[in-house]
């Protein structure tokens, strides 16, 4: 029995043996594997650098012991090669290497645009990519070589070694252990890592982190999508809120409305027009400021000297980037942190801008420059309460450049169909010419700048608001002189930031650099009013805080909406600060470490509130 015994053990060494010296001579396997756990780390240090554009030197520690997933995921992966024989097993290997590199471009796109990775809401979502190609293009970067390069050698030694692989005989259970072994493995760190209690500050795999950039450099890129697959899974399922949610989102609006008196900003433009027009791309740093001699948006510029103007409000945009900006104008509710709010959820229904202006007696419209089915911004905007919704495919004269209407075509028209409006109304107005990456049509040139200057990023941007100031001060001017303008407010503010959110590290390299083009996430609000007096306001704030803000200086009573907003008003308020997209808390050095983590609650219970619909189930229904 013994020699049995020790027959069977010496056995299982030999088979052991075997197998490891079967996947070592497999060499594309191997190369493979390498190249792809290269292309993971130095993919985390592209992440760290400035809109992710280049390799740094800083070594991420995190990462580095962190590997052990990483290795994990791509021996997983890589195990479902060994399905196959011969030579379909190498050109398998090739495949998911290209595929592998392809995803890695597709992350890196993406994050420098949205600060956020691919995901399948995303990808669902692909009718949005209508004429935007050639901005998709721009975030490409020289770095980005290092991702794809590394293929052609393997379809190189591929072509070499397939007599070879036609030879090789498959190992039988190789596929199996490879799999099943690392999914243990991976398992077991799961229950260790990510079942803890309330105040647990250490390492944890399948969490959504704080920041997308910590699940991604928690889980790598391959496990960051199999975690995002089981995530859309899920947000397909059924949700009903518990008695512990409802209470969360009930505390959370409770502890966000602040209580004080009043002050001379409210009701101040009661009874006035609201006319919102939503800029494309339009960033703070422009405004008063000049080239060569010419002022960039000389009609934004004397709007300001009738204004209120907001010169510390935040872009706040997530996935559904201009339709966000919509929604928190709006319902002043954050996006939901996976896809667009408006394709998972275009039926909800929120306390809104229109609703509340209805209650007043108003008329709502809602106006875009692009077409109605664009992320889904008609089913949205009609469930919003407005009265009637145009977009694109409803105006009669049709000059369209890049993305919808040229703004010169949509604001004028909507000019004579705004002064059709009856009065008092609310019309929402959204442009497009001035999108990424700011290529305009010789007819819009109006701005003299050198053709080198011209080429850059810079001067687009310079072109493309110059053009698209002289539209809404064309605008104003129709207004005016129908004698309109003088029982209406206007608020203009951009949708989000673009030339420092998609190109801000070619910004950094121009010389010479200008101080005064430092941005950050800066968008511009302006709320004019013919023969108001001048006034800046510095309190930081983000697009969730126009609504609430909007609400009071029209005399809508805070009931009606505190309890329904996210946001807070910027003119009655303690407290500067702004939560972007990326987790961020601008003026986090003067708020309580109260104030901090009810504010780094938001986007869970932003997510409670639109999965569940919750405010019309609650409040309105």
């Amino acid at each position: 029995m013994e020699v049995m015994e020790n027959k069977k053990g010496i056995f299982s060494k030999i088979r052991f043996k075997e197998r490891i010296k079967y996947l070592l001579n497999d060499r594309i396997a191997v190369a493979v594997f390498i190249l792809m756990f290269i292309k993971d780390q130095l993919f985390i240090n592209v992440l760290q650098s400035s809109k992710a554009s280049k390799l740094t030197t800083h070594i991420d520690m995190y990462a580095v012991l962190n590997s052990y997933v990483y290795i994990l995921f791509t021996i997983i992966i890589i195990s479902l090669t060994f399905l196959l024989k011969k030579r379909a097993h190498l050109w398998s290997l090739v495949i998911l290497n290209i595929l592998f590199s392809i995803l890695i471009i597709g992350d890196l796109w993406c994050y420098r645009g949205f600060s956020a990775f691919l995901s399948l809401h995303t990808l669902s979502e692909t009718g949005n990519l209508n004429n935007v190609s050639e901005g998709i293009m721009s975030l490409a970067r020289p770095v980005d070589i290092f991702f794809v390069i590394d293929n052609i050698f393997v379809i190189i030694a591929a072509i070499r070694m397939s007599k070879r692989y036609q030879a090789m005989e498959k190992f039988k259970g190789t596929a199996g252990i490879l799999f099943v072994v690392p999914f243990i493995l991976i398992l077991f760190f799961h229950v260790v890592f990510d079942f803890h209690g309330n105040g647990y500050e250490g390492p944890m795999l399948f969490k959504t982190q704080w920041i997308p950039f910590s699940t991604m450099r928690n889980l790598s890129p391959i496990g960051y999508h199999v975690y995002d697959a089981s995530m859309f899974i899920e947000d397909n399922m059924p949700y009903s809120l518990s008695k512990k949610d409802k209470n969360e989102i009930r505390n959370w609006l409770a502890y966000k409305n602040e209580n004080l008196p009043d002050n001379q900003y409210k009701g101040i433009f009661k009874g006035k027009n609201l006319i919102i027009i939503q800029v494309e791309s339009l960033e703070n740093f422009i405004l008063n400021h000049s080239y060569n001699g010419q002022e960039i948006t000389p009609n934004l510029n004397k709007l300001l000297k009738n204004s209120i103007y907001f010169s510390n409000y935040n872009e706040q945009v997530y996935d559904g980037t201009s339709s966000d900006s919509d929604l928190m104008t709006n319902a002043s509710v954050y996006p939901i942190r996976r896809g667009s709010t408006f394709f998972r959820f275009p039926n909800n229904k929120y306390n809104t801008l229109a609703r509340l202006f209805k209650k007043e007696n108003y008329t709502t419209r809602a106006f875009h420059a692009d077409y109605g089915y664009y992320w889904n911004v008609e089913n949205a905007l009609t469930n919003f309460g407005f009265d009637k919704f145009r977009g694109m495919e409803t105006y009669p004269k049709k000059d369209v450049y890049m993305m919808g209407l040229t703004d010169k075509s949509f604001l004028t028209q909507t000019a004579g169909m705004v002064m059709k409006t009856p009065q008092p109304f609310y019309s929402f107005q959204v442009t497009t010419t001035s999108h990424m990456p700011f290529k305009m049509r010789k007819d819009m040139k109006t701005m003299k700048i050198p053709a080198d200057f011209g080429k850059t990023y810079m001067g687009r941007y310079y072109q493309s608001f110059h053009y698209a100031d002289a539209q809404i001060g064309n605008f104003i001017n129709i207004l005016n002189k129908n004698g309109l303008l003088k029982n209406t407010v206007v608020a203009i503010y951009g949708d989000h930031t673009s030339l420092h959110k998609y190109y801000g590290d070619e910004i950094t390299k121009m010389r010479p650099y200008k101080k005064w083009w430092d941005n950050g996430y800066r968008i511009p609000l302006i709320l004019y009013s013919k023969g108001m007096k001048p006034e800046q306001v510095k309190t930081i704030g983000g697009q969730i805080d126009i609504m609430p803000t909007l609400c009071y200086t029209f005399g809508i009573d805070s009931k009606e909406y505190e309890n329904t907003t996210m946001g807070r008003n910027l003119l009655n308020t303690k407290k500067s600060f702004a939560l972007l997209a990326n987790g961020t808390i601008l003026g986090a050095d003067k708020l309580s470490k109260k104030d901090i983590e009810h504010i780094k609650q938001s986007f869970d219970v932003a997510d409670k509130i639109i999965r569940t619909d919750y405010f019309y189930h609650i409040n309105l229904h």
